[in-house]
């Protein structure tokens, strides 16, 4: 599995707004020139953003965007799953029949563990952290 490249521009677009302060308004043209994202592509993510609840945006001479919510409220997990929707490492995690070895395989407790890991760790690393440098 990777995080698509479109993931990762809208985490970068978060954390620049998280370290902004959060409730700061930023020009769309300013994130996608500090973050280096392409402005083609930051016009969708920010519009998905903003549908998932994450962002705020508004137009005019004083438009931009703004974060929904405070930092410490948004999660890694949230942001990719507003781009990229659920994560899953496997067809059978998410439906288990999928699969005709559902009853016997050995490997599908382990792309579920893994799963389940790597959602907890995504939805515990929180944009207030990732804002001010932490790990």
């Amino acid at each position: 599995m990777q995080i698509t490249r479109q993931a990762d521009y809208a985490i970068r677009a978060v954390r620049y707004l998280a370290r902004q302060g959060g409730s700061q308004r930023a020009a769309t043209s300013t994130v996608a020139q500090e973050m280096r994202i392409p402005p083609s592509f930051l016009a969708k993510i920010i519009s998905q953003l903003s549908i998932a609840g994450l962002l705020h945006t508004s137009r005019g001479a004083r438009g931009g965007v703004t974060l929904a919510r405070e930092p410490k409220e948004i999660s890694l997990l949230d942001v990719v799953e507003a781009i990229d929707g659920p994560i899953l490492l496997n067809e059978c995690v998410g439906d288990p029949g999928s699969c005709s070895f559902s009853g016997d395989c050995l490997v599908h407790p382990i792309w579920k563990e893994a799963q389940q890991s790597l959602v907890k760790r995504l939805r515990e690393t929180k944009f207030d952290l990732l804002s001010n440098g932490h790990k």
